[in-house]
């Protein structure tokens, strides 16, 4: 009896403070931090996109510019760099995620026109990639 008198007036009436919060918070972020990190470098197809998108808002909000070398993905956060190698010629670019997608299945990540001219995808349309984060 005393323990719950203790748990209700002590325990359940308090606010949790402002460092409880921060740390909870901290700790959430540096696990989804790591769950990110912890599928890559991560392989798949790529395709590219934008041919008819020139000047359209990007999820990012920036307009969309297909000759720079931008990417879509699903879930990296924008700003992220990430290296994309073209495993069937072992050529290689750094992209900077501005945009979400792709939205079809199987593919990991979209690239823009200037991004696939770099690896030489462009003909093909799409390659098998394997991407690794370089900045978060």
């Amino acid at each position: 009896m005393k323990l719950d008198l203790f748990l209700n007036k002590i325990v359940l009436s308090r606010r949790p403070s402002s460092l409880f919060i921060l740390i909870v918070f901290t700790l959430l972020l540096y696990i989804l931090a790591l769950n990110v990190v912890s599928i890559y470098p991560q392989r798949g197809i790529a395709s590219w996109y934008g041919k008819d998108l020139k000047g359209k808002k990007t999820a990012s909000g920036e307009p969309f510019d297909p000759e720079k070398l931008t990417a879509a993905h699903k879930r990296l956060p924008f700003g992220t760099k990430v290296k994309v190698t073209n495993l069937n010629n072992d050529k290689s670019v750094v992209v900077i995620v501005t945009d979400r997608g792709p939205f079809v299945r199987g593919r990991i990540i979209d690239l823009s026109k200037g991004a696939a001219k770099e690896i030489n995808m462009l003909r093909d349309g799409i390659a098998p990639v394997e991407i690794d984060l370089i900045d978060k």
